[in-house]
């Protein structure tokens, strides 16, 4: 069983660098996420509210905004999913008589999840949505999804699958392909200039409008104001100017943390703006063509709250979510949402002031910030690291440390959303209703580390959902499962709120049963939940695992950089785990995968299943098998023979000093991230 010709593919992906980087008159990377950050820089600032003065809302329906926007996307799914289904070739079955007949509320709605674990879950993650993009070149002629991301209605992220959409976003909805190989004078996925160094020497002196090179008029952080007229030229340049950005939202009157320096810098990778888009919004995708036309799915992060006077990070905090129009939680805690663009304003019982000198406030939910929350987790690694790195300016040090004595020891992983939007809103639920800050942390330390929270919410519909885990869930970072059982088991409480899960076996039977390396669909029989009066059917969830196919994926979660060989690496071997070795592990998985998008479909249609469909789910649903038998130790080998290992480059990233990271940073997540 050999890997077919096609393994190097997407244009050469195995072996593609930054050298091919697009053109300069290659405009698919010019237009991003809008610049609309009303003070030009990283600081928020007051504006006047507009006539209909931002509210909070009751989490108790979609908003208007979603709703709209949504009518524009299930339009548009319909045609790539015909494709998509078409091209799945199930014997007996006309897609495209079955799409076209079937009344928007039956036409199969998909979700993607994509899981935490740096840039581990970013690489990985990026494999699968390059396999399931129909924009991606060469795709394979066997074990193609291709398609299947233009069918999405939704596109959820945390922490490193956080890094994944939110690059993707912020540079116009790029493909994985176009994110990989760059643009002439960014650092856009340089992960081999480690994050602590900052931007590399080609991708400051290329002279490309879009480089790192700018003017500007910066405050410093000693208060001096300077213009400047440079790239970034050395590591003390780049964390003077991220200090000085930073400053900027201090000396603005807005709290800062580590999560602002952290944010800082993981934009210069991921934006493609002079200084990683400082004033990039989150909110900005709204405005953005393709967004507003709803020709892209829609992007979500999630975060965890840590209630007041904590430090833990419990199954029943309460989950929020940022999307381009709000950011709130269903849960029925604080069961909110306001909009993402006035962040910042100084909401009280879910409204502003009237008075003639209250305003309102834009730019709190820049893009960097809205990741680094997301991702909080790694305010640690920063800590850790920039005291170690050489040429990182002492006052920059000095700042970090002053910080760290305002916040205390056990808030480094925090990120601050002062005002707090939820302030008097819902008091007798809320924990956060009577402070002025809302405290929140990385999306999985309450162990959920594939955001499927966002997607089980029964208002918003998801038949199916792909769950691409990249956790680090075992001693050498595969995942086993536990982030789908963390879901699962608090469906069993109060914070539910009436949302229901599939059930999903223990993390051995997952191993001993090989359920984490290969895909496997959990809920297959909608008639085994018993609902009550006011619940509906959760969706089909498709487990996708981090699995060593063509490449050793299982990167320790900080490492902090990789060469260009190990990043093309590991997402091929992202992408072979989508279409199970590009078909040489079962090529019938494109029909199984088309006939798991209709299940639900089908069972709300009562349309007799396909004999083909029934096949494939008796070859992937878990039909309830466990095996507990205590897995002392996994370490898989290649599953595809005669895959390239990238000479077990990046196996030589998994353990040591960065499993040391791990233990340090936060037993709570040495199984999990």
């Amino acid at each position: 069983m050999h890997p077919p010709s096609s393994l190097v593919l997407l244009g050469g992906l195995a072996s593609a660098s930054a050298a091919s980087a697009a053109s300069p008159g290659d405009l698919s990377l010019v237009r991003r996420a809008l610049p609309n950050g009303p003070s030009g820089n990283y600081s928020p600032v007051a504006v006047e509210c507009p006539s209909t003065r931002p509210t909070a809302r009751a989490a108790s329906a979609l908003s208007k905004n979603e709703t709209s926007w949504l009518a524009l996307r299930r339009n548009n799914t319909l045609d790539p999913l015909i494709s998509f289904l078409t091209a799945a070739n199930i014997s007996g079955f006309d897609a495209s008589s079955y799409i076209k007949a079937a009344s928007t509320a039956n036409v199969p709605n998909i979700g993607i999840s994509m899981s935490g674990g740096g840039y581990r879950a970013l690489m990985n993650g990026a494999g699968f949505l390059a396999a399931a993009d129909s924009r991606t070149p060469d795709q394979p002629s066997a074990g193609s999804i291709s398609g299947l991301l233009q069918a999405s209605t939704y596109l959820a992220g945390l922490s490193g699958g956080g890094w994944l959409v939110g690059s993707m976003f912020a540079n116009n909805f790029s493909t994985i392909v176009q994110l990989r190989d760059g643009y002439a004078g960014s650092d856009l996925w340089r992960f081999d200039n480690s994050i602590f160094s900052g931007p590399s020497d080609d991708a400051q002196d290329s002279g490309s409008s879009n480089s790192n090179t700018t003017t500007k008029k910066i405050k410093r952080a000693d208060g001096t104001t300077e213009i400047v007229e440079r790239g970034i030229i050395s590591t003390a340049d780049y964390w003077t100017d991220v200090a000085d950005q930073v400053s900027a939202k201090a000396d603005a009157g807005y709290e800062t943390s580590l999560t602002d320096y952290w944010g800082r810098a993981l934009s210069y990778q991921l934006i493609n703006a002079p200084d990683g888009g400082l004033d990039y919004t989150f909110s900005s995708i709204a405005l953005t063509d393709n967004f507003a036309s709803a020709d892209t799915p829609f992007p979500i992060l999630v975060a965890d709250s840590r209630a007041p006077g904590t430090t833990v990070i419990a199954l029943n905090s309460t989950v929020y979510e940022f999307n381009a129009f709000e950011m709130g939680s269903w849960d029925p805690t604080t069961y909110g949402f306001v909009p993402t663009e006035y962040l910042g304003s100084n909401f009280s019982n879910g409204a502003i002031a009237t008075a003639s000198n209250s305003h309102c406030v834009r730019g709190l939910d820049q893009f960097g910030y809205v990741m680094g929350t997301s991702s909080t987790l790694f305010n640690q690694f920063l800590l850790t690291n920039l005291s170690a790195a050489a040429d990182v300016p002492s006052f920059v040090l000095d700042i970090i440390e002053n910080l760290l004595t305002e916040l205390g020891d056990d808030n480094n992983d925090i990120a601050q959303w002062v005002p707090n939007p939820f302030y008097k809103y819902n008091p007798d639920t809320n924990d956060f209703a009577n402070a002025t800050q809302l405290t929140l942390v990385d999306g999985g330390e309450d162990l959920q580390n594939l955001p499927l929270h966002p997607l089980i919410q029964p208002i918003r519909a998801v038949d199916i959902i792909m769950a691409v885990d990249s956790s680090a869930d075992t001693d050498y970072n595969w995942p086993n499962g536990t982030a789908l059982r963390a879901t699962y088991d608090r469906i069993f409480g109060d914070i539910a709120n009436g949302t229901l899960f599939p059930a999903v076996p223990d993390d051995n039977t997952f191993v001993n049963l090989g359920l984490n390396q290969r895909p496997t669909f959990f809920g297959c029989d909608a008639s085994n939940f018993t609902l009550t009066a006011d619940q509906t059917v959760p969706p089909l969830v498709v487990y996708l695992p981090n699995a060593p196919f063509s490449a050793y994926g299982n990167v320790s979660t900080f490492t902090p950089s990789y060469t260009l060989a190990q990043r093309n690496g590991i997402i091929e071997n992202g992408f072979n785990a989508a279409t199970r070795g590009n078909g040489s592990l079962d090529s019938s998985w494109p029909k199984c995968l088309a006939c798991a998008v209709l299940s639900r479909s089908f069972t709300r249609t009562n349309t007799t299943v396909p004999a083909e469909c029934t096949t494939c789910f008796t070859q992937y649903c878990w039909d309830g098998t466990l095996n507990t038998t205590k897995v002392e130790t996994y370490e898989p080998t290649l599953l595809l023979e005669g895959a390239s290992s990238l000479d077990n480059a990046a196996a030589s990233l998994v353990g040591g000093w960065g499993k040391a990271v791990i233990v340090a940073t936060s037993t709570l997540l040495v199984l999990m991230l």
